[in-house]
């Protein structure tokens, strides 16, 4: 067995940055020393951060390139929500969309804390029981992965080969951030707060624990909690037990799990998680902009049965009525439409009303159509009040926020 190097150790003579939450491995030789337990000698795996030839280095695709034996790896760990899920109103657990970047920690509620400092006149120690002594909240919430849609980009970037399904919504239970933060006293010079989870790994050549930042406003937005409930179960290990992170809009990236520190920042943060990775941009050399609040999209149920292997769609012909899922974390959706020949022509579809007491769920629409002998392709697309999904991929060279209209070839038997 072996114990994973704590943040106060040395990495070939580097402290770990408090400031990044990470190993400073740009520019020197990378070891995976592993500390043995119980007289065992532990293997060591070298790595070279600037290594081109790196396997976790960031790529795209060649053109015609398969998905890779990597990439197959990453899809059997991180699962997506079966689209005939849609039906649900609240996702069953098991159903709700997985992304876990490292390895689900083994974390004991019984000896866990969270700590909240940094920038901060009283810094704080919780155990579980005394953050669930506090007033406690349920909201139904949806999340959907940053990377939602990548696998359909052309070029593909390489990375968890998402379709349509990385998404869910729960009733998440929790106690609200804001009060937390406001008994630790913020500095006056506070701007960001980071959120450190317990899950430790690799990423592009970076050794770090998954760590991001969202700015002060952000974090004490009234609806921001911190959850150890799920649909009225405790949390389950994959979705962050016993403590994560909720900030309803945002994409999945921001809901840090098996968060293990608080650190209010009097400067921006400038973790990994936040400065490399989810980020939009088109040129490697770019910066580019923050990933941040979800995109307006709309998928529609998959009707009548599929084929095993292409899962194209087969029913019979008659009066059918399609359905779906709408939802926007940057604004209210206005409207779905939907069409039945590719996008040639587009129809309203009717959504159901806004529910104030779940303003940051999922809302359903329904289609009457008449299905008639052929072949279709069905397309659904969501509109909130800063635009519409496109019809034309939008393309980034890490495949986040891609919001693509959803199509479905369907064939109507005679």
């Amino acid at each position: 067995m072996c114990r994973l190097r704590q943040p106060h150790d040395q990495l070939d003579g580097k402290a770990w940055n408090p400031a990044t939450l990470a190993w400073p491995l740009a520019a020197h030789r990378l070891t995976a020393r592993a500390v043995p337990l119980g007289g065992h000698q532990a293997n060591t795996l070298p790595m070279t951060a600037t290594q081109s030839t790196h396997r976790g280095r960031a790529r795209i695709a060649e053109p015609g390139e398969g998905i890779g034996l990597d990439e197959l790896a990453l899809a059997t760990r991180n699962h997506g929500m079966p689209l005939e899920a849609l039906r649900y109103d609240v996702t069953p657990p098991g159903l709700h969309y997985v992304l876990t970047h490292y390895d689900i920690p083994a974390v004991d509620p019984a000896t866990w804390s969270l700590e909240v400092g940094g920038a901060v006149a009283r810094p704080l120690r919780l155990t579980l029981d005394a953050l669930r002594s506090r007033p406690a909240v349920t909201s139904r919430v949806l999340l959907e992965c940053a990377g939602n849609g990548r696998a359909r980009y052309e070029p593909r970037p390489v990375s968890q080969p998402w379709l349509l399904e990385a998404v869910g919504t729960a009733e998440w239970t929790g106690t609200p951030l804001a009060p937390l933060l406001e008994e630790a006293g913020p500095a006056d010079a506070a701007v960001d707060v980071a959120f450190t989870g317990a899950d430790h790994g690799v990423e592009r050549g970076v050794e770090q624990d998954y760590a991001r930042g969202l700015p002060l406003a952000e974090a004490v937005r009234p609806e921001v909690m911190l959850v150890w409930g799920m649909n009225g179960m405790p949390l389950p290990p994959q979705h962050g037990a016993p403590l994560r992170l909720l900030v309803p809009g945002w994409y999945g990236m921001a809901h840090v799990k098996w968060l293990t520190r608080i650190e209010v920042l009097d400067h921006p943060f400038d973790g990994y998680q936040n400065t490399t990775a989810y980020r939009l941009k088109v040129d490697s050399a770019d910066a580019g902009e923050p990933v941040t609040r979800i995109a307006p999209r709309a998928l529609l149920t998959p009707p009548g049965w599929p084929d095993f292997m292409t899962r194209e769609r087969f029913l019979r012909p008659g009066p059918v009525t399609l359905t779906g899922r709408a939802w926007s974390g940057r604004a209210p959706i206005q409207g779905v439409e939907v069409s039945t020949d590719g996008g040639a022509t587009w129809s309203p579809a009717e959504v159901a009303p806004a529910d104030p007491a779940h303003p940051w769920a999922w809302r359903a629409w329904t289609f009457p159509w008449t299905a008639e002998p052929g072949s279709w392709e069905l397309v659904a697309r969501a509109t909130d009040a800063e635009g519409s999904q496109p019809t034309e991929q939008v393309w980034n060279r890490q495949g986040m926020a891609n919001n693509l209209v959803q199509r479905v070839p369907v064939t109507v038997l005679e």
